[in-house]
């Protein structure tokens, strides 16, 4: 921050530690809506609602809401405000945005046809990090649970082969975790699926991974909306297992098979050439096969639940991408891969509006 052309750090050290966690959160992951914060960080709804209203006061964080078909508005959003950002490219050594350049960004944001989808991945993963919550876990000595959680945008700048043929093979999964518990530790690419995509798109999606070392980092996910939807889905993408063998181990669940530990229950399904369409067999997430590198958990960096990243650096991991190149530089890649980002996604009600909060506003 500054102030009439001076510096002013002094807002970042009235921030709690949990305050700093979930700036570097949105600045990343870009929004989450209260109750995934109170699952992050609060013992409560109530408790975060007040903590949000005052860091909204100190300028921290950009609150909105968007108003529903029929009355009523949805659960307040909350993204990186200004101060926010300024402080966070600060703590990062980098160049801060412009005001003008980051009231572009919330715009954009509030009114994006793809930010429901958005929050639904953060949702996921904020599910998992609950687990971890520390308001309520206090006692938890060793460091467990979701040690990795990625964003679309680092996935796609990390999971990447430039083939000898010339072709680049990028991966962009909705999220990459790794979730760790009882000495294993599932590596996991993420695809959430809302059930506005046809099948052939859905199935498609596996053309990259087959074209990827996938399976020396993870496993892939598919998280579907509904349990009629699973049953569709989990035959189509059978049949393209059993007529191309692309070796990944895929794993499938239903948004509607509730549980009260969320994705981390016993919601999954495999999916494999050898295992057919039936899901009536469920296993916990930390019971699903173990694929990539033990990461030595990492200390001292600011960024929560990325204790088992990956470094970009480290010569084991890049050997994996080169190697990779010499072996695959011949497998078909399907640019179409990147163009069904815009179709999964629900478009905003034609008659909705969005509502910024002001600083005194009251919360949901």
């Amino acid at each position: 921050m500054h102030c009439g052309g001076h510096p002013n750090a002094g807002p970042w050290f009235r921030l709690l530690d949990r305050d700093r966690r979930l700036l570097y959160l949105l600045n990343e992951h870009k929004v989450l809506t209260t109750d995934q914060i109170a699952a992050l960080e609060f013992t409560s709804t109530r408790r975060a609602q007040d903590r949000l209203r005052k860091l909204r006061e100190m300028g921290m964080l950009f609150a909105f809401r968007e108003s529903l078909y029929g009355g009523g508005t949805s659960q307040t959003r909350h993204a990186l405000g200004y101060s926010g950002a300024r402080l966070i490219a600060a703590a990062r050594a980098e160049k801060p945005p412009t005001p003008a350049a980051h009231a572009v960004m919330l715009e954009r944001l509030a009114c994006s046809p793809t930010l429901e989808h958005r929050l639904g991945v953060n949702g996921f993963f904020a599910a998992l990090a609950a687990h971890r919550n520390p308001a309520r876990h206090q006692d938890i000595a060793k460091v467990e649970g979701l040690t990795q959680w990625w964003s679309e945008h680092q996935c796609s700048e990390f999971f990447q082969i430039d083939t000898y043929s010339g072709e680049q093979v990028r991966l962009h999964p909705d999220g990459y975790g790794c979730w760790e518990r009882h000495d294993r530790a599932v590596r996991f690419f993420l695809e959430f699926d809302t059930g506005t995509e046809s099948l052939t798109t859905l199935t498609r999606k596996l053309t990259a991974y087959q074209s990827f070392p996938t399976e020396d980092f993870g496993i892939l996910l598919f998280c579907l909306h509904s349990t009629r939807r699973e049953t569709t889905a989990r035959a189509a993408l059978h049949k393209t297992l059993r007529d191309h063998q692309p070796g990944l181990v895929i794993a499938t669940s239903a948004r509607d098979h509730v549980h009260p530990d969320g994705p981390a229950g016993p919601v999954w399904a495999l999916l494999t050439p050898h295992i057919g369409d039936s899901a009536a067999s469920r296993l916990h997430l930390a019971d699903l096969p173990e694929r990539g590198p033990r990461i030595a958990h990492r200390t001292g960096t600011p960024e929560p639940y990325n204790e088992a990243a990956f470094d970009p650096y480290d010569p084991d991991i890049t050997r994996i991408l080169i190697l990779d190149r010499n072996r695959r530089s011949t497998a078909p890649v399907d640019n179409s891969i990147d163009s069904h980002r815009g179709t999964d996604h629900p478009t905003l009600a034609e008659d909705g509006e969005i509502e910024i909060l002001p600083p005194g506003a009251a919360f949901d």
